[in-house]
């Protein structure tokens, strides 16, 4: 008998059973592998081969446009004009310190310093963010950019890049206002990012003025571009193409800012301002809302937020006159004579004085062993409530300082907004000084003295108001008592026009004026400025504002830098910087005032003559305007603004020798 073999065993059927099971296994297998690697070779082949190269899609950041800044009206005053910034991005720029900064600098000018920092920031980039774009310049002049362009083959990791610049059509007008921009700081980096912004390095934001405080209104949302690059930083187009629809994510512009300054009254006030320093403020009485602002000298924010120079902005700061310093809410000044109707109102509130109490003025005030001169010397005479404002009469006011004493006056001050920021929060601002007894016993040595209280009455001493301050303090006598908050923005608008948020006016104080005591000190403004004698007739009369059936109430002053010596001199006679500051404060139409105007014109000499025309000028333009519009309403339209000013007075056209003036007097002329 055969013995059987082991395939006829059932353990040898077993095994072959197993060895069929193991080979469909591999066969599945196989079968499956080539199905991945078709799918992988042949349907997505080229996506993958595309990502092989160097292992790296690059995303590269297209920058949004910020949104536009516009008057009233519509006109553009800035908006952004295409530029080009350099980078560097550290990954992909081989033989960087030996051959590509080298180069780079010679095309840039760059000294050694300049180089050895770069070689630095590649350093420590190649280590914290090597695909992070690095900047290396900013808005590209033409013959840089042609220069780069041209030798981009041996730049390895150098990439120049189309980014919307802030353009500023104003120039140095409005320039306080509207701010400007600068690049971002690693610190600002890290709190902006950590509070949900985007932000990178290189990137430009906003410095002072509208520009910093509405940053994350106008700044738009960026978008994104991906592209495959080899090695080297070079885009591969073919795979680049392969990316599909999600390669390029649009940008989208910031919200639009649309300001309460009319630009044409604005050029107007620019225009007719003689000064080489001070400011002019034209304020809405019944909303608060601003409707042109000056601020002299200025600054040009196109500079700044561009390649200034160290010698430019040395020449900045070194300048006599600070530019960079806002005169209209971050300096105060002595008020001189446009003090005085807040004495008035407090010495009618006293009840110890009334319009028509009348106090002689025979060119001077005895207080003690001194006696307080009258900007009169030859006095006054006999005169009223009324008259001391209109003649602007320092005894009568004197005479209120000495009776109520220094108090009530501060009392009426603070109420009407004096010694505290007005809340306007796009611009910085100081508070100003409204002394009290109570400040002089704590800054004064010896403490608080009557003669205080005579200084303080007629807008010296230790008064400091800004010219904003001011001018909300007519605005309040002019409405009837609403101290309301000043507003530069109107409304915020999206891309088509649609009002994202409108600003409604704010009332930060509801004074009591009784309206006997309101109406006795608009009587003495409106003769200041419409009757002869009053101060700011004569700029009344040469302004043409009476052809216009217009009535001001209005209020000139003049206040000291230095004491006077016992000798008056001219401006002329004086060093630029010792001369006194001239004020104008006006209200129109006196009936029912709609604007407040505030002209400083510092170092300008005196208010009647050296800021009243100015105020006048503005005063009659405003009125021009409306009537203009009535009769030709004018269309809401996006038009660049183009300037029709001529070039302002600066330093060139005024002495700013230094020299010494005696003191020894507080009164001021008007």
């Amino acid at each position: 008998m055969t013995p059987p073999t082991l395939s006829e065993t059932t353990p040898g059927r077993d095994l072959k059973r197993r060895f069929v099971w193991v080979g469909l296994a591999m066969v599945a297998g196989l079968v499956a592998l080539s199905i991945q690697l078709y799918r992988l070779q042949i349907t997505q082949g080229d996506e993958y081969v595309a990502k092989s190269v160097a292992n790296f899609v690059k995303e590269v950041r297209l920058r949004a446009d910020r949104g536009l800044i516009k008057d009233r009206r519509g006109t553009i005053l800035v908006d952004s004009r295409p530029s080009f910034d350099a980078f560097i991005i550290p990954a992909f720029c081989t033989n960087c310190a030996e051959e590509v900064l080298p180069r780079l600098g010679e095309l840039l000018g760059w000294d050694e310093a300049t180089r050895k920092k770069m070689e630095d920031q590649v350093r420590a980039a190649r280590r914290t963010a090597p695909f992070q774009p690095l900047p290396v310049r900013i808005d590209l002049a033409r013959d840089e950019y042609d220069r780069i362009n041209a030798r981009r083959d041996m730049l390895d990791g150098v990439e120049v890049v189309p980014v919307p610049h802030r353009n500023y059509r104003t120039g140095s007008v409005l320039s306080h206002v509207l701010g400007y921009m600068n690049e971002i700081t690693t610190d600002e980096l890290e709190k902006l990012n950590s509070e949900g912004g985007r932000y990178a390095l290189g990137d430009y934001v906003g410095r002072r003025g509208l520009e910093r405080y509405f940053e994350t209104t106008v700044r738009g949302t960026d978008g994104v571009r991906k592209e495959v690059v080899n090695a080297r930083g070079k885009i591969i187009e073919e795979f680049s193409d392969k990316l599909g629809k999600d390669a390029v994510v649009p940008s989208r512009p910031g919200n639009n800012l649309v300001l309460s300054i009319d630009m044409r009254l604005q050029e107007e006030a620019e225009r007719s301002f003689p000064g080489a320093a001070g400011a002019v403020v034209v304020v809405d009485v019944k909303t608060g809302f601003i409707r042109a602002v000056v601020s002299r000298p200025g600054f040009d924010p196109n500079l700044l937020t561009g390649r200034i120079t160290p010698a430019q902005m040395a020449s900045l700061a070194k300048d006599p006159l600070q530019p960079m310093i806002n005169r209209v809410s971050a300096d105060h000044f002595s008020p001189g004579s446009t003090f005085k109707v807040i004495t008035a109102l407090a010495a009618y509130k006293s009840g110890l004085f009334r319009p028509e109490t009348v106090v002689n003025c025979p060119g001077g005030y005895r207080l003690g062993a001194r006696t307080w001169r009258c900007h009169k010397d030859s006095g006054h005479g006999p005169v009223n409530g009324k008259q001391a404002l209109q003649y602007s009469c320092d005894t009568w006011f004197f005479k209120v300082a000495d009776t109520i004493g220094l108090d009530p006056i501060a009392e009426m001050g603070k109420a009407l907004g004096l010694g505290a920021p007005t809340g306007i929060g796009v611009l910085a601002e100081v508070p100003g000084i409204m002394p009290s007894s109570e400040y002089h016993n704590k800054v004064s040595p010896g403490g608080y003295t009557k003669g205080m209280a005579l200084n303080s009455a007629i807008g010296q001493g230790d008064d400091n108001v800004t010219p904003l301050q001011l001018a909300l303090v007519y605005a309040t006598i002019g409405n009837g008592g609403s101290l309301l908050r000043p507003q530069l923005v109107e409304r915020v608008e999206g891309l088509d026009g649609e009002v994202i948020r409108d600003f409604e006016p704010a009332v930060v104080n509801k004074i009591q004026i009784p309206e006997v005591h309101r109406k006795a000190v608009m009587e003495g403004l409106v003769a200041t400025a419409m009757e002869p004698g009053g101060t700011a007739y004569r700029a009344m009369v040469q302004s043409g504002v009476k052809d216009l059936g217009i009535n001001v109430a209005a209020k000139t002053g003049t206040a000291q830098v230095v004491t006077i010596g016992t000798v008056r001199l001219k401006a002329e006679q004086m060093d630029f910087f010792q001369r006194d500051n001239a004020w104008f404060a006006a209200l129109a139409p006196a009936e029912d005032p709609e604007i407040a105007v505030v002209v400083l014109n510092e170092h300008g000499g005196h208010g009647g003559s050296d800021a009243g025309p100015t105020g006048m000028a503005v005063i009659k333009k405003y009125f021009e305007l409306k009537k203009q519009d009535a009769e030709n309403p004018p269309p809401r339209q996006n038009t660049p603004y183009v300037s029709t000013l001529p070039n302002a007075p600066g330093l060139d056209d005024v002495a700013l020798t230094r020299g010494g003036v005696a003191g020894g007097n507080d009164a001021t002329a008007d």
